[in-house]
């Protein structure tokens, strides 16, 4: 008996095309499974969600009453990136004062309200966000988008749409 026949079949019973292909999906599969990606971890390495606090710092937001808009306890779309992330929790949201330095006729200068009547439809915010990501090692990753101070985001309500910027991520 040949080890290969004249129809490129080993042993006359399987096909060296077929073992090829074979070969090859067994190594995908291999691949998938055992070895980590970009980002460090394996489907076949189980992960475990863990609290994020993202604060974002929004300036300039046009409305009189920024603190009936978002309130506490209430979840919201986020954005990182462009690439949408899913629900998160509002967990607090603190007005900023709006103030002007004026300087002082001894030459320091103050903080002071600001006396413009426009300002009164202007507000910056301090949100704090809490929502569910891996800590990998090259940071905390919120969905497939890596959360870091500085990073755009954008935050979707029933009745708002802003834009804001990440100025603390915190870890559990």
């Amino acid at each position: 008996m040949q080890l290969i026949d004249r129809y490129g079949r080993l042993f006359g019973k399987l096909s060296l095309l077929d073992i090829g292909a074979g070969f090859v999906l067994l190594c995908v599969l291999v691949g998938l499974f055992v070895l980590p990606g970009r980002s460090g971890t394996s489907l076949a390495q189980i992960t475990t969600a863990k609290p994020i606090e993202v604060d974002i710092l929004v300036l300039g937001l046009s409305t009189p009453t920024p603190q009936d808009l978002i309130p506490n306890g209430s979840t919201a779309n986020f954005i990182i990136r462009n690439q949408p992330y899913g629900q998160i929790t509002v967990k607090n949201v603190q007005v900023l004062p709006r103030t002007v330095t004026v300087s002082q006729p001894d030459g320091s200068v103050k903080a002071l309200p600001d006396p413009r009547p426009e300002m009164a439809f202007s507000s910056n915010l301090l949100v704090t966000l809490e929502g569910k990501g891996q800590v990998t090692n090259s940071g905390p990753v919120l969905g497939n988008s890596a959360i870091k101070v500085g990073t755009p985001v954008e935050l979707e309500g029933k009745a708002y749409n802003f834009r804001a910027s990440v100025i603390a991520v915190r870890t559990s």
